[in-house]
């Protein structure tokens, strides 16, 4: 079986990747603007911010993924493989309609931040009726796949494995701080009840 594939240096193929990586970077930045403007929504109504010491790490991880998906099919001359970068690009665009389906379930309570205001009730509809932590979904699958729409599968795999365990710490951190905001929240299954 030949695998047929573009080398990188192809314009056809480097061109469409680039103009990607690209969207996903403005993406980002309106990601950042929301989430700034959410902020301070939450503050002005008492918000409680946990888990800050982690957010710099995230940030630095996120924005070297972008680099990665840039650098690595330049440098290390990565063909774009059709049937690998069609799936991989697929799977960009399904995880973000999730994330801004979960970015619309939250609306002003959706952040980048861990902040959690007191006395609002957990959100239980859109996708946090399915599941506890939606977006973590979406940026696990972002995350391996965008590097490899373009074959980067070293940027794919050391983003995954540390995005891993960056989540262990963030999803511990919403957990908890949800917890003590809604004691109740600890105990719903994701199907059954609130969360978030």
């Amino acid at each position: 079986m030949t695998v047929t594939s573009l080398p990188s240096t192809d314009p056809y193929a480097m061109g469409p990747y680039l103009l990607l990586v690209g969207l996903v970077a403005a993406e980002r930045l309106a990601e950042l603007a929301t989430a700034r403007r959410n902020t301070r929504w939450s503050l002005s109504r008492g918000a409680v911010e946990y888990g800050r010491g982690h957010y710099p790490a995230m940030v630095a991880l996120h924005t070297a993924l972008l680099v990665g998906c840039v650098a690595e099919p330049l440098l290390a001359d990565r063909p774009f493989l059709p049937a690998l970068g069609w799936t991989a690009l697929a799977l960009v665009i399904a995880a973000q309609g999730l994330r801004w389906w979960c970015i619309a379930t939250l609306g002003r309570r959706w952040n980048t931040r861990v902040l959690v205001v007191p006395g609002l009730p957990l959100v239980a509809a859109g996708p946090y009726r399915l599941l506890r932590h939606p977006n973590y979904v979406a940026v696990v699958v972002e995350g391996a796949a965008l590097p490899l729409v373009h074959t980067a599968w070293v940027t794919a795999a050391a983003f995954t494995l540390l995005n891993l365990l960056l989540l262990g710490v963030r999803v511990r951190c919403e957990e908890d701080a949800l917890a003590h905001a809604a004691p109740v929240y600890r105990s719903a299954a994701p199907a059954e009840g609130p969360a978030r």
